[in-house]
């Protein structure tokens, strides 16, 4: 199995990142996971993830306590499922930080 990890910088900055994770069997996608990070007093920090744990392609949003709001995506195929959460993750990290951040100063 063969597998591709790499990172997405998002805006002009640096301080926003789209980490991948992709694996390839005989020429198949078998698995993917698209986490989208920001960086905040220094640390990087995971706020909205995709993957296929759990035998399922899902959204996890992520809450500053820990908490996971998991979303199932009902996608036909894993390369279709890819798409769909780049495009996602490109379209509104920024809307997902606005989120996080709110959480945040809650707490």
């Amino acid at each position: 199995m063969k597998e591709i990890q790499f990172e997405s910088i998002l805006d002009k900055f640096g301080l926003e990142r789209l980490r991948i994770r992709l694996k390839i069997e005989k020429g198949e996608l078998v698995d993917v996971m698209y986490q989208y990070e920001t960086l905040i007093n220094e640390k990087w920090v995971s706020i909205v993830r995709y993957d296929c744990a759990h035998g399922f392609f899902h959204r996890d949003i992520l809450s500053p306590n820990g908490d996971k709001e998991k979303q199932e995506i009902a996608i036909d195929n894993l390369k279709s499922a890819s798409k769909y959460a780049e495009q996602d993750l490109k379209d509104r990290w920024e809307w997902y930080k606005e989120r996080f951040i709110k959480k945040l100063k809650k707490r």
